[in-house]
This record gives C-alpha cells, structure tokens and sequence, in this order.
C-alpha cells in the first residue's frame, strides 16, 4: 500500500438509522486514514430531501463519536473542503454539470415523466430492459437553450457512450469490463436543481481531494456510469473499493429489514443506536464489524489501534459476510474482560440509575471484579448487581424451597444459618464460610442445599456472583434481614 496519506470519507444519507454497514465503511475509511496519515471526512449525502429524516444526521454524527471513529472534517467540525452536506453544495454541482453539458457530455432531457412511463411500459411489452430511448439526446444546443429559456422543465442527463467498453478497476475485483451499449443515460441534475447520487458523489470526492472510496458492493451496478462520469471531467481516479455484502446469520440471502426487526427479539440489532442501547461497546463492535469482510482471523480480538498497525485495503475480501451474532457476544464479552476496574464500573453504573437504584461508588468498584466475568453486555449488570443496591429483595417463595426438601425444612436450614451469621460481628467471607461448611457437614445436607437458600434470601435471585463475597457487600444488617424475611416467607407456604 502506498505511503501517501489517504483522503477517505464515510458519506451516508440521512434517511433512517444508522446501519452496521455504514459503520463498517467508516471503520476501514478511520483504519487507512490513521494508518497512512491521512484524513477521515464525513459527508453528508442528503439530496433525496423526500426521504430524509428528522434527526438523522445527528444520529450518524453521535454513532461515529460512539464507535469512536472521530473525524477530520465533517458538518459540525468544518474543515478546508466544506460545506459537508450536499444541500449545502448546490452551485458546486450547477457548475460542473454545466461543464459536462458544455463539453459534450451531458445535455438537457425535457421528456414528462408520462412520456418516460409510456416509454418504460413500451419497452417492457417488447421485453427489453427499461432504459432512456435518447430522444433529447438527438436536439442540438441552440434547440435546448430556446426550450429552457422558455421556461420548459428539464432534467440534465449523462450522455454514456454508446459503442466500445468501458473498463473499471475496482481494488479488490481487479478489472471490470461492460459494454457501452447496455449503460444508461442516468439522470445527473433533477428538476428541483439538486444532484443525484451519480453527479454529486463524484464531484464531491474530486472536490475534497478523496483518494479511496470504499463503499457498498450495490454501487457495482452503476460502478461503470461513476467512472465515465469521473472521466468526462478528465480527473484521475480514486481507488475504488467496493465491499462485501453482508448476508443474513443464516448465510443465505442478503441482509434484510425483517432480518433485523427478527434480530431485536433477540437482544441484537443492526443500527449502531441500537447496539449501543442493548449494551454492546464500541470496542466489541468495531471489532465485530472489522472482521467481516477483512481477511485476518476471526477469532482475533483487536483494539482500534491495534487494527491500524495490521489494516491494509489488500487484506480485504469481496467474499459476502454472514452476519454472526453470537461472534458479537464472543468479542463484546472478551473487550468487557480487558476494560479496567474503573472504566468498566464508569459504563455500566448508567445502567443501574436507570433502573432507578441509587448507586454507591465505593459499592460499585467493589462488585465490579464479582461481575466481570459474568457480562457479554454491559446491562447484564442489571441481571447479576441490581441486588447490591437495593433494600430490599422480593424472592420466589418457591425458589427458598431447596431441592430434594420442603418448606418447613428449607425454613429450618435459613434459620439455622441466620443464627450463625447472627453470632459473627461482621460478614465477611474469611468469618462466615468456615461455621456454615461445618453446619454443612454437621447436617447431612449437601452445600448446594444450604448456599442456595442463603443466594436467594440474600440476592433474591437463583443466580448470582459469589455468594461469601457478594453477602460481604450486601452487609451484615441488609443480609439478616432478608433471611429473616426469607424465613417468614417459607413459614406462610
């Protein structure tokens, strides 16, 4: 890979949330920007004004900063190439497409869009697939200019080659011929004075001086138009790069909205708002993400600067990428596991004062070594931890009732266990193990008979971190009172 610095820019529209695939070209964009000393821009693409939604943008904007993907240059940072947004940008694009239509290459389409409709609806009848007949291809430039002084509506439309191949060169599919004669005469300028995709997209990164352009493999289809229309101009070339597809888990088919409606019924998403909601990091999911599609192992646990110092666009794979979820949860759970004491206890105390609890600090970095390895998200620390935070716990009586024996007797073992921990002066887990794992052998009962009924009377819940130390933390007083409470309960079964 060369050593130049690489110019790469994330360019998304703001019509929906924002998508792991979006999150993906933004990744490998940071990754060769870091790597090569370059910058990493942020553009946003939002000509379809029908189809923008309302905060959108800022939704993209705050899912880089979480990923922590940050920016060089972008709509809220600024930045020598602005305006970032192509709203923004209109006479830009007014000044190009004039030098198209003034060099040959494009020209002025007046066709109502019955007339197109009539057209499409002809051509489908003779089995042939929908294309512009070229009709305001044939007027002269003096014809068009009279119609558009006129006040007739038009569009500006590409004038696409019609004989010979075009040849492009797509990084990581090496050459890519199409013959001329099945291309299309694609809009470039609408009629409300916006660009399309085709036209803004390829003046933009001319325009910011973008060396590599990684995106989507769907642009493969109009890959052909992008480069005919970057060599009108008579500019060079970025590098291309077009992505893998990401498929369904099952690998079969491409990823779809049902897919992801289907995901969230199992605590996971596709939108990077979501994941972070659901308790995912942006360390799991930058690494998640990184691996499909980048030819490095898959069981490798990265951090983002560890990714700079390996990443090369050579190491990217065209192969369509399965989504794996339960990949998710492996590198999610192995980047909890490396946060410090600290910072760990910094991302999940947001998930207990949600809930309501109120949250020692002291309590927090005590329980966060109990808990650690228990996480593959941060809000499991809801499902392990609400416990120490509360005054109270509301066990399942039924859940007292240790097995192989009833309630009266159940009843009979917390007793006995709140007599011994009542006779230590404090509970902790040097003082209180050693006389219950007597009263163990004492009674014939087996520990799990015993432990259980004490993790459930004093957590609340059949599952928990250790119980000597989780007990500890609780508290000698908060810790009786449950088994007391404990006791009455399996009393009244």
């Amino acid at each position: 890979m060369s050593i130049k610095p690489a110019r790469t820019r994330v360019a998304p529209s703001p019509t929906g949330h924002m998508h792991l695939a979006t999150a993906r070209v933004a990744l490998y964009d940071y990754l060769l920007a870091r790597k090569t000393g370059g910058q990493f821009i942020l553009r946003i693409e939002d000509t379809d004004v029908s189809r923008t939604v309302p905060g959108a943008e800022q939704e993209i904007m705050d899912g880089l900063r979480w990923l922590e993907l940050n920016y060089d240059e972008g709509p809220d940072v600024g930045g020598a190439f602005g305006p970032y947004r192509q709203t923004d940008r209109r006479e830009i694009y007014h000044v190009h497409v004039n030098t198209l239509v003034d060099k040959g290459h494009a020209y002025p389409c007046f066709c109502t869009p019955a007339r197109l409709e009539a057209v499409r609806q002809e051509q489908q009848k003779r089995k042939e697939n929908p294309h512009y007949d070229g009709t305001c291809r044939l007027l002269s430039p003096d014809e068009a200019a009279r119609r558009i002084a006129s006040g007739e509506k038009y569009i500006i439309r590409f004038k696409m080659p019609r004989e010979g191949t075009t040849i492009a060169k797509d990084h990581l599919r090496g050459e890519i011929l199409t013959e001329n004669k099945q291309l299309n005469d694609q809009v470039l300028l609408k009629s409300d004075g916006l660009p399309t995709y085709h036209l803004a997209a390829m003046v933009d990164d001319h325009e910011m001086g973008i060396t590599h352009v990684l995106r989507g493999s769907e642009w493969l289809g109009t890959f052909p138009l992008h480069v005919n229309i970057v060599r009108a101009f008579g500019w060079e070339e970025p590098v291309w790069v077009h992505l893998s597809v990401f498929l369904k888990p099952s690998g079969k088919g491409k990823l779809s909205k049902r897919d992801s409606t289907l995901a969230m019924t199992d605590g996971y998403s596709v939108f990077i708002k979501d994941m972070n909601e659901l308790g995912f990091t942006p360390e799991g999911v930058n690494n998640w993400i990184a691996l499909m599609g980048w030819g490095v192992a898959d069981e490798d646990v990265l951090s983002v600067d560890e990714m700079v110092d390996r990443f090369s666009i050579d190491g990217l794979t065209p192969s369509p990428a399965a989504i794996n979820f339960q990949k998710l949860d492996h590198f999610n759970a192995t980047h909890i596991r490396l946060f410090t004491t600290e910072d760990l206890a910094a991302r999940i105390k947001p998930y207990f004062t949600r809930e309501g609890l109120r949250v020692d600090d002291n309590v927090l970095l005590r329980i966060v070594p109990l808990l650690r390895e228990r996480l593959v998200t941060l809000d499991d620390c809801l499902s392990f931890g609400s416990f120490f935070f509360k005054e109270d716990v509301s066990p399942n009586p039924e859940d007292l009732v240790a097995k192989g024996l009833d309630a009266t007797q159940s009843a009979a073992i917390a007793q006995r266990a709140f007599e011994i921990l009542s006779g230590q002066p404090a509970i902790s887990h040097e003082q209180c193990e050693p006389p219950l794992r007597a009263y163990v052998e004492e009674s014939g009962l087996n520990a799990n008979q015993v432990f259980g009924i004490l993790r459930v009377a004093t957590t609340g819940q059949k599952v928990s971190p250790p119980l000597f130390e989780s007990m500890e933390i609780i508290g000698r007083e908060k810790c009786l009172a449950r088994i007391k409470n404990a006791i009455e309960l399996l009393k009244k079964m």
